[in-house]
């Protein structure tokens, strides 16, 4: 832990030295029914075999609990090998040694699902494309192929992962990666046309060992500040099941302060040239170090508190059977929530995801008007 710890000290403090760029607004709270206990930044509708919640069982799972949500599925499949299983067909990436792929048509089966509500149902719901590889120079041609099939329907891309423990390394024709440039043209685009990015990247490696500066932090910095004009939500806070966050008492020192994983989180949400940023606390993964002990619900709601306007709660669901398996990650914060302010409390909550995505509506429709009806004369 105190090498862990050493590591993210020193990303962070290079976090802190980047160059300064525009602020972006201050969030914008709107009225809500008082039943509503948040809006859901973070939702699979469908699992690793495109199985899942049909839309008006989730609609009826929300209720009133639940104000708006993102819709996504996973985009990739797990392959069902039968050399490595036999007859039994796993629906997780944990239960197979099989490879991963890429699965396009999520994006097509989740605006469909969304295109067979009503208007008034739709505007609860703000659908992501997924079905992409990141790796793929190609991708960016997908994303725009699939706004151009269906205008009026996406509100941004993600959750897509470049490194996550355990998935990575499972994808059929390699992992993806921060540096590529493949990935540099996908958030390019999002940022012409406005799209929202839930962006998962673990913030180190799996049972990271040594001194050296977490290479995935580092890069993951460098992606961000090359991309000021992309609202990106970094899921998760870069946090996985053994991707743990460095302890407040771990030691590593810059100045006369050790820094740990909120110390590193600090660090770039108050640097100016990263207020495109945003993080996610969505999965119960995050959910239970945040609520470990008294010390780290204090730190935690102190930490949210500071940075209410940079924060969304999410549950990470994925196709849910009913309400209480959709609240209970919502109800795993509970202790956090209690120690926060009103206004933050609001903020992280609702309004910054009522913000940024009545934006991106706004953003994504503009950008559809212009190019729709360009692709359409050129046929």
């Amino acid at each position: 832990m105190l090498r862990s710890a050493c590591r993210l000290a020193a990303a962070a403090a290079l976090i802190a030295f980047a160059p300064p760029a525009m602020l972006q607004a201050a969030p914008v709270s709107s009225p809500v029914s008082s039943s509503v206990l948040f809006n859901d930044s973070h939702f699979h509708l469908t699992n690793y075999v495109q199985q899942g919640t049909p839309i008006r069982d989730y609609l009826a799972i929300m209720g009133d609990k639940i104000g708006r949500s993102t819709l996504f599925g996973i985009p990739l499949q797990q392959q069902w090998d039968y050399a490595n299983t036999g007859n039994f067909a796993p629906t997780y990436y944990l239960q197979s040694d099989a490879p991963l792929y890429y699965y396009s048509f999520t994006d097509a089966y989740i605006a469909m699902q969304y295109l067979s509500l009503a208007p008034a149902e739709r505007a609860r719901l703000d659908p992501m494309i997924t079905g992409f590889d990141p790796a793929d120079m190609y991708a960016v041609d997908h994303i725009r192929r699939v706004l151009t099939t269906f205008p009026g329907v996406f509100s941004g891309i993600g959750e897509f992962s470049i490194h996550k423990e355990f998935v990575s390394a499972k994808i059929a024709g390699g992992p993806a990666s921060l540096t590529n440039p493949a990935l540099d043209r996908i958030l390019d685009f999002a940022g012409e046309a406005g799209l929202v990015v839930i962006l998962h990247n673990d913030i180190d490696a799996p049972f990271a060992k040594g001194d050296s500066l977490p290479n995935s932090l580092v890069q993951m910095r460098d992606l961000l500040l090359r991309h000021p004009n992309t609202t990106i939500i970094w899921a998760h806070t870069g946090l996985g099941r053994v991707v743990k966050p460095a302890p407040a008492s771990a030691g590593g020192e810059i100045g006369e302060r050790s820094l740990a994983h909120l110390d590193v989180m600090d660090k770039l949400l108050d640097n100016p040239a990263m207020r495109h940023v945003y993080l996610d606390i969505s999965w119960d993964e995050v959910a239970k170090y945040a609520v470990a002990s008294p010390d780290s619900i204090k730190r935690t709601a102190d930490f949210i508190n500071r940075h209410q306007d940079r924060i969304l709660f999410g549950t990470d669901n994925v196709a849910p059977k009913d309400q209480a398996t959709q609240l209970r990650v919502f109800d795993l914060w509970k202790p956090v929530f209690d120690q926060l302010t009103p206004e933050a409390s609001y903020a992280v909550r609702i309004g910054n995801y009522n913000r940024l995505f009545d934006k991106a509506r706004l953003d994504v429709r503009k950008w559809e008007k212009a190019n729709v009806a360009t692709v359409k004369a050129s046929k």
